[in-house]
Parts: C-alpha cells; structure tokens; sequence
C-alpha cells in the first residue's frame, strides 16, 4: 500500500514553510562581539546536543511536510566532527533536499571539496571585515587570511552559489561597505549586507552602530548604478543587485528597518532540540524528549505542525522585544 503523504505545512497566516535551519552545535571557534557576551558563554553537555541520528529523523519529518530547503548552522557547524558523513547521509534520503551551510569559513580551506562532494550545493560564509584588525576586533581572533583561503578554496570547489554575509554597523565596519561591493566586480559571489540586530544578552549592540539597509544601498550607489536582479523561486528576503559588469551580485538584507515577516517560510531546530517559531521570539517547542522516546515521523510532523501554528505574525524588534538567546545558540 501506498505510503499516505503529509499535508504541505502552512502556518496560522497561510504562509508555506519550507524552509529548515539547522543548528548542529553550539560551538564555535570565533568569539564575535555581536553573538556572544565578552567573557563567553557556558556549554552545552555533549549529552544534551542532537546526534545526528536524530536530527536526521527531524529533517525526514521535516521534509514529508515540504521542507526540502535545509540550511545548516552553529555556532560554527564545521566545528562539529563527522559533517561531511552526515551531509552524505542528507544527500542520500529518498526526498530530494537542498543542502546548505552557514560557516564563518575559518575551516573551508581544509573541507569545502570534500563538502561538495558531499552534497552540500550553497555555502553562505560570514565575514564581516576585510581588514585585519577589524577583523580580529569584531571576532576576537587574526585568522583574516585562513578564513580568506576558505573563501578562495571554495569558488574552486563547485559550489552552486556561494554568499558572504557582512553585518553592517557603524563605526566598526561600515568603511568597508564600498570595499565589499566591489569584492562582486571580481569573484562569483553574492555580496549581503545585513543590518544589525539586537540578540540576547549582548553588551555590543547599539542604536549608535545602527545602519538601515536603505542607507547601505545608497552608500554602494555611490560606486555605480545598481542593475536590479530578477528573484528566482525562493531566494529569501534579499534585495539584489548587480553593479554594471560584475561577476557576482550584492544583496541588501532589512530584518528591523523593513522587516520581510509576511514571506517568511522558516522554522529552526536548535542543537538542544528545540523549534524555534522565529529567529526574533523566545517560543519554542521541544523535540528533544519525543525523539529520545522513540516517536515515529507522524509524531514528530506532529510536533513540527505545533511550532507552526505558534508562528507569530511578525516579531517584534519595534516594540524593542529582544530575545534572550544570543545568535550563536540559535544558528541565525
């Protein structure tokens, strides 16, 4: 007998999601300002991390729902051991996925061929200064040039698309928005700058370090016209341009100035278990303790169509409500 399929997952305001990130761990090798308090932030117990076993059994659940976009973060997901097997593993279930990471590329130069073979198709890499020293300020490290060689390592690796992701703050970074524009004039990249947002309990943010992404794009302009791109199916919440005779493109991304809440198509599975309604609220369901008890994929759909329906309508950073996570817990 034929397999019953599950219902498409739609939430409460009939937006479709088919969108999962994934936090596979909440370690990292960078200590940016932005995403964790100065004095670092207790671990989690290897015990109470995800095994790959079961995340695995979440994103099948997952995608008998119509999540077939499937992103995987951190903290820093390269950090965790046996990445490639498990993209492997991903790339093999019956339902067709579309892999992707999130890395701060400090470890690509010695992996991204053997992700690529893997499976893993798009790679977004976070990189937030092309300076050494503002660079080592906003992450606490001078590997500048091993993150470069990432960056380097992976255009050769066969990537479908590789994105750099710049957190724009004022008075840190924003003298090297021109300078990163013009990384798209000569590499096959996809240039974003993402406006800073205010996560959990850290010190760093500022209204003062604030830049919209509509100040962003007019700074960029300065450099030459912007030639609007066409969106592609589901591209995310990017505006995206090209300056006249680029390789790559430049995306400009407003999450508080312009928030894209009405399109969003996302759920996140932390490294601890929970589902997270939305990158900016506090509510979560747990899946962790259904998982360890053996529940089966109806019952972990179950959950996922529970997280769904707590979806808000959109956050809330206007009403200055800051969640209590910091990014490096959540996988941004």
């Amino acid at each position: 007998m034929r397999k019953k399929e599950q219902p498409l997952l739609v939430d409460r305001f009939q937006r479709r999601l088919s969108y999962l990130r994934v936090s596979v761990t909440d370690r990292c090798n960078l200590r940016c300002r932005y995403c964790m308090p100065p004095g670092g932030v207790p671990k989690l117990a290897h015990p109470d991390i995800l095994a790959y076993e079961e995340i695995r059994r979440v994103i099948q659940a997952a995608s008998s729902l119509g999540m077939n976009k499937i992103r995987l973060t951190g903290g820093e997901p390269l950090v965790r051991k046996g990445m490639v097997d498990f993209i492997r593993q991903l790339a093999e279930l019956p339902a067709p996925l579309d892999v992707r990471m999130t890395t701060n590329g400090l470890l690509l130069a010695d992996k991204a061929r053997d992700l690529a073979a893997a499976g893993l198709r798009r790679v977004n890499i976070s990189l937030d200064s092309l300076d050494s020293r503002t660079y080592e300020y906003i992450t606490g490290l001078d590997v500048l040039p091993q993150v470069w060689r990432g960056i380097q390592t992976a255009l050769d690796a066969g990537f479908d698309r590789i994105k750099l992701n710049c957190v724009a703050m004022k008075g840190v970074n924003d003298h090297e928005l021109e300078r990163f524009a013009q990384l798209s004039r000569e590499y096959p990249l996809e240039v974003r700058f993402i406006e800073f947002m205010p996560m959990g309990q850290v010190d760093f943010w500022s209204r003062d370090r604030f830049l919209s992404a509509e100040e962003i794009q007019r700074r960029i302009e300065g450099l030459d016209r912007l030639e609007a791109v066409p969106r592609e199916g589901d591209e995310g919440p990017a505006r995206v341009f090209r300056l006249p005779g680029a390789l790559g493109t430049l995306g400009f991304i407003s999450p508080v100035s312009n928030h894209f809440c009405g399109a969003c198509n996302r759920l996140r599975l932390t490294a601890e278990g929970k589902i997270r309604v939305c990158l900016l609220s506090d509510r979560e369901v747990d899946i962790k303790d259904a998982l360890r008890a053996g529940a089966g994929p109806e019952e972990l759909a179950g959950l996922l169509r529970r997280a769904a329906a707590a979806k808000p309508q959109n956050h809330l950073l206007r009403q200055a409500e800051t969640p209590r996570r910091a990014m490096h817990s959540i996988g941004g």
